[in-house]
């Protein structure tokens, strides 16, 4: 099976499915990820005028990652960090098109749209739309995932609330996830933050009690063909 992970952020394709990704590449099958924004430029200082050397030390670390959990090639893009809303929506949509035309995966796992971030939001409405189901399209099933400190900080203020129904067990590749996690050293935080390791094994827990397993990543089924 081809998988394609879209992320909207450096990092959040490790937090969102890392676990996920690194049980697909030991199976044999080909995840691929792709990046669309920048990560960090909204940050202060500079924002905007951050230094680019900053955007190309998290590049280097999403390459990193992607190696360590075993995907296929990284595809990185340019969108401005916290700011996809003043991006043309039709933009981020031909983005993800020409992804899924050079690439033709089965599945899509990319963000949940009832996030707080909003680069999160405007991407999932994106993939969507992009992956409008017509004959001889090759996107069979998509998936939604949480990325903590985005997801759960939103506090069920935005419709509709992330209610998984669909659980990988990722006992096995946990700790991959969690190592994959700390090559972004500019990311990572510590208790009691959710993108802290111990928040994220804490996660992973949760989501396996859900599912009778030991750790977990939880996702909501946006779409399936059959």
């Amino acid at each position: 099976m081809r998988v394609l992970v879209i992320a909207a952020h450096p990092d959040d394709e490790v937090l969102g499915c890392g676990g996920t990704i690194a049980r697909l590449a030991r199976e044999g099958h080909s995840p691929y990820i792709a990046i669309l924004g920048q990560g960090i430029t909204s940050r202060p200082p500079g924002g905007e005028h951050s230094d680019p050397a900053l955007v190309e030390v998290l590049r280097k670390c999403s390459r990193e990652a992607s190696k360590m959990l075993g995907a296929g090639e990284v595809f990185l893009y340019d969108l401005p960090d916290n700011r996809f809303d003043t991006v043309p929506l039709l933009d981020i949509v031909r983005i993800v098109e020409e992804l899924v035309g050079r690439l033709e995966p089965d599945a899509v796992y990319t963000h949940y749209g009832g996030d707080l971030n909003i680069d999160h939001v405007m991407l999932h409405r994106a993939v969507v739309t992009a992956t409008r189901p017509t004959v001889g399209y090759p996107v069979k099933e998509i998936y939604a995932f949480e990325v903590p400190s985005s997801t759960e900080w939103a506090f069920g203020q935005f419709q509709p609330v992330f209610c998984p129904n669909v659980f990988v067990d990722i006992t096995n590749t946990l700790s991959t996830k969690i190592q994959a996690m700390g090559v972004y050293s500019t990311e990572i935080r510590d208790l009691p933050h959710p993108r802290s390791p111990d928040g994220l094994r804490a996660l992973a827990q949760v989501r396996g009690s859900a599912a009778g397993v030991e750790a977990a990543e939880a996702f909501l089924l946006v779409r399936k063909m059959i």
